[in-house]
C-alpha cells in the first residue's frame, strides 16, 4: 500500500515541476506576434494553459518511462 502513496507523491511532484519547467520556457515566446494584447489576463490564461498542457505531456513521458525502467527488474528475475 506504500508503494501507492510513493508513486502518488512522486507523480505529483514530477509534474509540478514539469509545469514550473514548462511555465519558465513558455516566458520566452513571444505571444505578442500572435495575440492582439499581450498584456492581458487572457494571454496569461494562455499561457497558464500551455505550460500545464505541456507540462502535463513532459510529466507523463517521464513517468510511463520511470514505470517502464521498474518494470525491467522483472525481466532480469
Amino acid at each position: 500500500m506504500d508503494s501507492f502513496g510513493v508513486s502518488a507523491l512522486v507523480s505529483i511532484v514530477v509534474s509540478i515541476v514539469c509545469i514550473g519547467l514548462s511555465w519558465w520556457a513558455l516566458q520566452i515566446f513571444r505571444f505578442d506576434l500572435f495575440v492582439k494584447k499581450a498584456d492581458s489576463a487572457q494571454t496569461k490564461l494562455l499561457q497558464i494553459m500551455l505550460s500545464i498542457f505541456i507540462g502535463h505531456g513532459v510529466a507523463d513521458f517521464f513517468m510511463e518511462y520511470l514505470g517502464w525502467s521498474l518494470m525491467l527488474q522483472n525481466f532480469i528475475k
